[in-house]
């Protein structure tokens, strides 16, 4: 059971405290009576002429705040100050004192196991986070007795890859022990501990059909009220969108407080279902990859260009899939797949 609190309380800082919050300048030196009020008869301040030549200051940004609990019990910490998935994983890990390497993945108010919920590359402004941290560590045998294993594969931006969905009746669902949200942590004994999610998957289909491979994984640490509810099964789902304000988390530059965007959700799943007849590969992590090349790409040979010199270029995609993916992404661009969208749900 991993410790909530040691002998540093970290929380103490991440503490509301509503008099330090409205005095911001409760640090600055006393100033004359009436400096700066003019209305009530002080003096009036004067500027020298390069300095009202600087452009005005820009306001000050607000600064968002988030609340989390260990998804298996814990106190209510209080994170703020990030701007991608990993300082977002530190904060955590200062907030409770524990390693940051004991955080598997973050849902989104819930602490279920819940893929639907889980956390990417975005928050909503009013998202309760939850932190799922390493648990029991499981090893088992499985001969690949069929082409497709049935994994769907995800990461958590911070070096962890684990199982997002297992396909119903897969060879993955008759095997006992894995499980979705389950941390593949080695393969015949090779760690990929800092792979991502389209490694493993690579490593898993180049495993030769009829061999025997052990598989090791690390479940998430449940809590004695875990399976209350009803039951998700080996399956997992499909992300939903809010609606709401979203706090867009990026590798590089600071993240940004947006919109969600339909016409991503839908460009995703038309690429999804390329990948999947292309490679067996049910993978949405990897299909949001491409999106964001292609939405930089003016043309098909830039986006083939994007590809060649990112790490997807290790799946040898072929020209004419190449185009096709670029076919979906210049579809949606231009709103064509979310009127298509539309009209489907309609019936």
């Amino acid at each position: 059971m991993p410790r909530l609190f040691g002998k540093k309380n970290k929380s103490s800082e991440n503490l509301t405290d509503s008099s330090s919050q409205n005095s911001d300048h409760a640090g600055d030196p006393p100033r004359p009576d009436g400096s700066g009020k003019e209305a009530n008869g002080g003096s009036k301040v004067t500027r020298s002429s390069s300095d009202q030549n600087l452009p005005p200051a820009p306001p000050a940004r607000p600064k968002l705040v988030f609340h989390c609990q260990q998804a298996h019990g814990s106190p209510t910490g209080i994170i703020s100050g990030f701007t991608n998935v990993k300082e977002l994983y530190q904060k955590i890990a200062d907030c409770y004192d524990i390693p940051v390497s004991e955080i598997l993945f973050c849902t989104l108010n819930t602490h279920k196991i819940d893929m639907s919920r889980l956390l990417g590359g975005q928050i909503g402004l009013e998202d309760f986070i939850f932190a799922h941290v390493k648990g029991q560590p499981k090893e088992v045998d499985v001969t690949k007795s069929e082409d497709a294993l049935g994994l769907t594969i995800t990461d958590n931006g911070a070096g962890y890859a684990f199982i997002k969905r297992i396909k119903e009746g897969s060879l993955i669902d008759r095997t006992p022990l894995i499980a979705v949200g389950d941390h593949i942590e080695k393969i015949n004994g090779e760690s990929l501990v800092g792979c991502r999610h389209f490694e493993v998957a690579k490593k898993l289909k180049e495993i030769p059909k009829g061999s025997t491979f052990t598989i090791r994984t690390v479940e998430p640490l449940k809590s004695g009220f875990s399976n209350i509810g009803p039951a998700a099964g080996k399956k997992g789902g499909g992300s939903i969108g809010s609606g709401k304000q979203t706090l867009r988390l990026r590798s590089k530059g600071p993240a940004t407080v947006e919109m969600p965007d339909d016409v991503v959700d839908v460009a995703t799943d038309k690429l999804n279902g390329l990948l999947e007849s292309f490679m067996g590969i049910n993978d949405t992590e990897l299909a949001q990859t491409i999106w964001e090349l292609g939405i930089k790409a003016n043309n098909p040979h830039e986006f083939a260009e994007s590809l060649d010199n990112s790490d997807l270029q290790v799946f040898g995609f072929t020209d004419d899939f190449v185009f096709d993916m670029w076919g979906a992404i210049s579809d949606a661009k231009s709103g064509r797949l979310a009127k298509a969208a539309e009209f489907s749900e309609q019936f």
